[in-house]
């Protein structure tokens, strides 16, 4: 199955495009050293990266608000480690975090080269349930901000993918429709799940090897991509 015949394709952003571990850690070891803070790094993002994605799922189904994501990860993270971190210091490196995250901008491999190989031939798009005063940072910062010619963020919508509504928004300002749209993303139930249930076709970007259902098309490398469209 091929999609050329697509003339829109949007992208997820982080774990997609924009390498969120690899600038996750980089952020973590530096808002430790900045707040002189004695952590382990691996220690902490192994109990920490599986709490964040918890968190993350409850704030998709609307479950906690932005504020609690923000506190209660960090929180949860270091009472797992049996470390005494105040408040106050938990609300500063949650802010910090934040600040300093976007000043990272490490992409997947082959993110330039398929961007510059789809740019001729389709509008490219951008849906992230990523929190809106980061995702423009890093679009810049990692200069792949003049390939998107729109941006949805969850927070302008007021939903979160896989909720219809973001894409339904996506699509409204991008002035397309669901058959001429193409949705890429690693996440299986907010990206891919997501369109296909809105009735829009979709790629997995599988570079964490999850077993794929059948029916669903899936991609180890980003530049597999060509394959399909």
């Amino acid at each position: 199955m091929t999609f050329h015949h697509k003339k829109h394709i949007f992208f997820d952003l982080d774990h997609t495009l924009w390498d969120f571990d690899k600038n996750s850690a980089l952020t973590f070891d530096k808002i430790f050293k900045l707040n002189n803070l004695d952590i382990d790094l691996n220690s902490f993002l192994e109990v920490y990266v599986p709490i964040n994605l918890q968190y993350w799922k409850l704030y998709r189904e609307e479950k906690i608000d932005k504020k609690s994501l923000k506190f209660a990860r960090l929180n949860d993270a270091f009472k797992t480690l049996d470390m005494e971190v105040s408040t106050r210091v938990i609300h500063k490196l949650s802010d910090d975090y934040i600040l300093h995250l976007s000043t990272f901008n490490h992409l997947f491999p082959g993110t330039i080269e398929l961007l510059e190989y789809l740019q001729p031939n389709y509008r490219l798009h951008i849906i992230t349930n990523g929190f809106k005063e980061v995702q423009h940072g890093k679009l810049n910062q990692s200069n792949i901000d003049h390939f998107f010619h729109t941006v949805t963020n969850s927070e302008m919508v007021g939903v979160k993918k896989p909720n219809p509504k973001i894409f339904n928004h996506a699509l409204q300002m991008a002035k397309a429709t669901a058959e001429e749209s193409l949705m890429i993303g690693d996440n299986l139930e907010a990206d891919v799940m997501g369109a296909l249930n809105f009735g829009m076709e979709a790629i997995c970007f599988n570079y964490h090897k999850e077993t794929l259902a059948a029916d669903i098309i899936g991609v180890d490398h980003l530049l597999e991509l060509k394959k399909y469209i």
